[in-house]
């Protein structure tokens, strides 16, 4: 759909903490315009716009049901963030009044729920991405073209950690009430290592056995998961929660070479050939995006390919269907398939 105006109308949907980030970049974008702010309430609404959209043209409506900020407000885009059990429904009434969505991760809590939506999605023509960060970087752009066009020959397996003082920092919020957030740290920042797992091997998750820790917690906190695609890559993942200091690895091997990379925010990258590392890889700025906010916004006006879509949704949601059947059961659990 192409944008009569000059500008894309965007919405805000959850006045939250991420959100001022996202404000922030789409504030300062030359082709943005916010066009209405909603959460549960005005008064939470009216602070988050005193705090990151001050000083901008025209103030955003502020709303506390999305239906009514959709029909006055008439945005052409919205983007989404708020507690993940609320995405699916949130997404479905988005995509019915008309407006390119951003989700942020995860995108839903359900298998189902990725079925559903993703079928939604395609009937609505719409432009459709989820908040992943490491797509839009040049490093992941490089290493997903490696595996696709076999550069280092095929890919085999994949190990990575992410850790991070989780369950200390969340402790008290929605983020550890699994009717709000579906999970815990495997669902939340952990998240950011399968996103980055599940986008780079495009393909279809075929079992997963989980060994999960929650600490006393009502959700996950520590976890280690085996995993197998469809195309034979295998993966182990661990995901810390209860540590005090946050990093990241992962490392993509090919039985021609291997990838060592950040798989939080590629902040890094080493490539070996063989058993010589690469000491120039032709990675350049132009094969990123600035960020998911301004690649959405892109996409959106036919500037550029969308980096994620609903299908890594839905992938990333049969892994986590897997996962948590996996600790429920203590066996190896598969995704359902249509």
């Amino acid at each position: 759909m192409e944008i009569a105006q000059s500008k894309v109308r965007i919405a805000l949907l959850g006045c939250g903490g991420m959100m001022g980030a996202h404000a922030g970049r789409l504030k300062a974008h030359p082709d943005v315009d916010i066009v209405g702010l909603c959460d549960v309430s005005e008064s939470l609404v009216h602070t988050f716009a005193a705090r990151h959209l001050a000083g901008t043209p025209h103030q955003p409506g502020v709303f506390t049901d999305p239906a009514q900020m959709y029909a006055a407000a008439k945005p052409d885009a919205v983007l989404i963030s708020t507690p993940h059990t609320q995405h699916f429904e949130q997404g479905i009434q988005a995509l019915a009044a008309g407006c390119h969505v951003f989700m942020e991760k995860p995108m839903v809590t359900t298998l189902d729920h990725a079925y559903r939506l993703a079928d939604a999605v395609r009937q609505s023509g719409r432009i459709f991405v989820i908040g992943y960060n490491t797509p839009c970087s040049p490093e992941f752009f490089y290493l997903r073209e490696m595996i696709r066009n076999q550069t280092l020959g095929r890919l085999e397996l994949v190990n990575g950690f992410i850790s991070q003082n989780w369950m200390r920092g969340t402790a008290g919020t929605w983020r550890q009430d699994p009717a709000l957030s579906g999970g815990g740290q495997a669902y939340d920042s952990g998240a950011h290592l399968f996103n980055s797992l599940c986008w780079s091997v495009e393909a279809d998750v075929e079992e997963v056995f989980a060994y999960v820790d929650n600490h006393g917690a009502p959700v996950d906190i520590n976890s280690v998961s085996s995993i197998r695609f469809a195309n034979g890559v295998m993966a182990n993942i661990t995901v810390s929660g209860n540590s005090p200091g946050g990093g990241s690895f992962m490392t993509f091997i090919f039985d021609g070479g291997r990838v060592e990379i950040d798989g939080w925010n590629a902040s890094w990258i080493n490539i070996w050939k063989g058993d010589q590392k690469v000491k120039y890889p032709p990675i350049t700025p132009e094969m990123g995006a600035p960020s998911p906010d301004h690649n959405f916004i892109d996409a959106i006006l036919g500037r550029a390919e969308a980096r994620t879509s609903v299908t890594n949704g839905v992938i990333q949601s049969q892994l986590m269907e897997a996962f948590y059947e996996s600790q429920r059961t203590g066996r190896p659990a598969r995704p359902p398939r249509r």
